[in-house]
């Protein structure tokens, strides 16, 4: 239970790389903002699948 705790520590990580990996992009807060979302989603989807790769590996060991 206290590991699943730990990936609370992500969510600022992915808001601080998808906001600034967003402003290296563009200039306007628009463009940033909707840019910033689209990264974070991708992010979030990238970790969700390669916890669940890790998981399926740890299960089948």
């Amino acid at each position: 239970m206290i590991a699943f705790l730990d990936i609370w520590y992500a969510v600022p990580l992915i808001v601080a790389i998808s906001l600034v990996y967003g402003a290296t992009r563009h200039e306007e807060m628009r463009p940033i903002l909707h840019y910033a979302w689209q990264m974070a989603v991708w992010l979030v989807g990238f970790v969700v699948i390669l916890g669940t790769v890790v998981c399926v590996i740890d299960w089948m060991l």
